[in-house]
């Protein structure tokens, strides 16, 4: 990127408005799918959800058109990426504590909501009202209803999926340090290779999803267990597509010829965010499956 002596500031842009409204929807359909989901009926969640996709892909192709051109037209300084650090630093931390939510509610539900139905810290008489049978156990495998499942363990799939993801992150530093050194074959290599072990992350996720649901019976009716458990692995999958698409552009720039070792801020932010997504599923590995 050319050094300029003038801060840049960016022309106006329709892709936040854009971005929101994509979104809301993704967050409206996302809810009424589940309620068709827990229903069994077809609604029109699913429907919406897939639309706020759609506007989001749209938003990111866009969005990352224009920096590029930016970029690539020397339009940015010093100035502009302490900006642009800045931002991502922030943005990470908002996914730290969007993820630290979850985890919370997770870490409440566990040991404080279990206990006192099972009427520890004097809730006897909630025990005894709410649910004489209850036993505090976790993970909870049935629910007031009658509803039961199996627990999801943390080897099989689960474990694969650790060993992927930590591949991964030493994948995507072995690309950076090879950009830093401008080994562009070294680059490829490795960057390609942080993709397929994403795209692999997926494929198993999906493949755990699919035994969830057709030999364990862990759904999103099975009670606070399955809650979490999809709430969590879900939106961490959802990250995951997100790093990969980022990753892949990555890719595509390289191929294009883009980047030098003293000048690669996208690369590096993508770099951070993927290493982001590893952490979160360490832990996510750690609470939600082995203990």
């Amino acid at each position: 990127m050319a050094e300029n002596s003038k801060y840049y500031v960016p022309a106006s842009s329709p892709w936040p408005i854009m971005g929101a409204i994509g979104l809301g929807l993704i967050a409206f359909g996302a809810g009424h799918t589940v309620l068709d989901v827990t229903k069994n009926t077809d609604g029109y969640g699913s429907n919406i959800l897939t639309a706020g996709i759609l506007v989001i892909l749209v938003m990111l192709f866009g969005w990352f058109r224009d920096q590029i051109n930016e970029s690539m037209s020397g339009k940015f300084n010093q100035q502009l990426g302490r900006s642009y650090r800045q931002g991502m630093s922030w943005f990470i931390f908002s996914e730290v504590m969007f993820f630290a939510a979850f985890f919370g509610a997770l870490f409440y539900a566990r040991n404080v909501a279990v206990p006192w139905l099972a009427g520890a810290s004097n809730n006897a008489m909630t025990h005894s009202v709410l649910w004489p049978e209850f036993v505090a156990q976790w993970p909870l495998v049935e629910t007031p209803g009658g509803t039961t499942t199996e627990a999801m363990g943390w080897y099989g799939l689960p474990a694969i999926n650790t060993v992927l993801l930590l591949l991964s992150s030493v994948t995507c530093h072995m690309a950076h340090i090879a950009l830093e050194n401008n080994r562009r074959g070294r680059l490829k290599l490795f960057l390609g290779a942080t993709i397929l072990l994403g795209g692999g992350f997926l494929f198993l996720q999906g493949s755990e999803y699919i035994h969830a649901y057709q030999e364990l019976g862990l759904t999103l009716q099975s009670g606070v267990y399955g809650n979490t458990f999809f709430l969590l692995t879900g939106f961490h999958g959802m990250h995951v597509t997100l790093g990969t698409l980022m990753l892949i552009i990555m890719f595509l720039r390289i191929m294009k010829g883009h980047f030098t070792p003293q000048s690669h801020f996208a690369f590096q932010a993508t770099s951070w965010y993927w290493h982001f997504v590893d952490v979160v599923w360490v832990c996510l590995f750690v609470f939600v499956y082995v203990l």
